[in-house]
């Protein structure tokens, strides 16, 4: 897709600085040969219309690539750091351990990394699956914790 970016804007480039020139010739008794500068010709107009269809194809490609790239190599960070402006300290620190675990921990897990008591863990459990940024889910006798 680079190499197609660059050769739309390189097509691009010599098309439009240095258009065509057409020669007419006057038929008769004799030909007369004219230049007429700055004129383009059809073949040079659909070659500019599918140059910049090109470039923004692959421009676009381009930058929704590196844009998919950043989310990749950067894991959740990106996706879910902007919700933590929303949260109460409580649940800050709740949501912060799920996220240093890359989003899936056991419930009695963050008890014992925040130091929490169970009752606010649960409550603060509540109040982050309510807002739809976690879920929950039953093993055995405890609980696993995803975020969505």
């Amino acid at each position: 897709m680079a190499a197609l970016f660059v050769g739309a804007v390189f097509v691009l480039g010599v098309k439009l600085l240095k258009p065509a020139s057409i020669q007419v010739f006057v038929e008769g008794s004799e030909a007369a040969v004219t230049t007429i500068p700055g004129f383009f010709t059809f073949m040079d107009v659909s070659l500019i219309t599918l140059s910049s269809v090109l470039l923004g194809v692959s421009a676009m490609y381009l930058l929704s690539f590196n844009y998919v790239s950043e989310i990749d190599s950067a894991g959740s960070d990106i996706k879910w750091r902007h919700i933590t402006k929303t949260l109460k300290d409580n649940e800050l620190a709740v949501y912060e351990v799920i996220l240093d675990e890359g989003g899936i921990i056991l419930q009695k897990e963050i008890v014992e990394k925040t130091g929490f008591p169970k009752a606010n863990v649960t409550r603060c459990l509540d109040a982050l699956e309510n807002k739809g940024i976690l879920e929950r889910k039953r093993k055995g006798m405890g609980n696993i914790v995803l975020l969505k």
